[in-house]
């Protein structure tokens, strides 16, 4: 079909009246200063921002946040969520992807924003980014990359530094996308510290569901400390997480959650520990993981040969060429070309995407 031209208009819809009133576009320059004249002192704002490592002239009608979120969201190692399991114990028809996962941290962390005033735009975009440094297989990746970098290997970095470098990511969306995880030095930005906690609130409360819906745990088993302040659904928790962070914001002018929400989080998160990360059938998998992803390694390493085209060059040795060649691969893809190049048996791969 080729639409419907009414007036000089091509429409989708013969009977669409789809219209608005009077107005000019609403470009980059326009939104910057709604941005500054309504966002809450402390806020990033994209006037000013936009230092990239490779200078670019501003997009007439995108701020420069908005064109990172929107690098992201078309990026091949955004696309490549899909096929990373989240957890790789329990996967199903139902089960959390680290991609679903990113748009839940995403979703959690705007509601944040938004509440508070601060810049939406690019706490979306180190949101949707934050994980795209994961390799195949759940967390256990990282154990079994960390041999073989001298600093270890850390996702937050590795994506920010290594997987996204092509994007030419502000400084401020790279700097949240590094420094997300707990562990890490705070991130430069409110922001980045919103993602910080959205990525722990989405975590906590749907690997719990996942686990839940897979029977590994009983929600009645939660404990007096999680149920009595955010109950026992995803739903509730999520509520009371974003609620607690908006109104601490509002209260003390700090990015944190009252004490008692905090401490229910904590437990929650022991809770997921205990009973679905450390679980003996998630160690047993977390170790199948890091075999195979080992063994792939090593073949790259001894079979350089075997990497794709381009993937040795001036700026990159042999040892990251290989790791970041395994690293970005999917579940499905992992496993299959451990089976096809090196021999693997099949019965000694763990569970992942399409595999179970």
């Amino acid at each position: 079909m080729r639409g419907h031209e009414v007036d000089s208009v091509v429409r989708a819809h013969a009977d669409s009246r789809a219209a608005v009133g009077p107005g000019s576009v609403v470009g980059r320059q326009v939104r910057e200063e709604r941005e500054a004249a309504l966002l809450r002192p402390g806020a990033t704002l994209a006037r000013g921002a936009g230092n990239r490592e490779r200078d670019e002239r501003p997009d007439d009608e995108r701020t420069c946040f908005e064109r990172d979120r929107d690098r992201i969201v078309h990026s091949t190692a955004f696309r490549r969520l899909a096929g990373k399991t989240q957890v790789v114990v329990y996967p199903s028809d139902h089960q959390r992807t680290r991609l679903t996962h990113a748009l839940e941290v995403a979703q959690v962390a705007t509601s944040i924003a938004r509440g508070i005033g601060v810049n939406i735009a690019l706490t979306e975009a180190i949101a949707l980014g934050h994980d795209c440094g994961h390799g195949p297989g759940g967390h256990a990746s990282e154990d079994a990359f960390d041999a073989y970098l001298p600093g270890g290997y850390d996702h937050g970095p590795w994506g920010a530094d290594v997987v996204l470098t092509d994007l030419n990511l502000c400084r401020e969306t790279q700097d949240g996308i590094r420094n997300h995880s707990w562990s890490r030095p705070a991130p430069g930005t409110v922001e980045g510290e919103i993602v910080s906690w959205a990525d722990r609130i989405a975590y906590c409360a749907h690997d719990l569901e996942d686990a839940a819906h897979a029977g590994i745990v009983d929600l009645d088993e939660l404990p007096a400390e999680v149920t009595a302040v955010c109950g026992r659904s995803r739903r509730e928790q999520l509520s009371v997480f974003i609620r607690s962070i908006i109104g601490t914001v509002a209260e003390h002018d700090r990015v944190g959650m009252a004490a008692e929400p905090a401490a229910a989080l904590a437990a929650l998160r022991a809770f997921n520990y205990e009973r679905i990360y450390t679980r003996p059938d998630s160690l047993a998998q977390s170790r199948a993981v890091v075999e195979v992803l080992t063994a792939l390694v090593d073949f790259y390493l001894d079979h350089p040969d075997r990497l794709p085209a381009g993937s040795l060059d001036s700026n990159c040795d042999r040892v990251h060429a290989a790791v970041g060649y395994v690293a970005g691969m999917t579940d499905r893809y992992a496993f299959a070309t451990a089976v096809e190049l090196i021999g693997w048996d099949r019965d000694r791969l763990p569970q992942g995407i399409d595999r179970q």
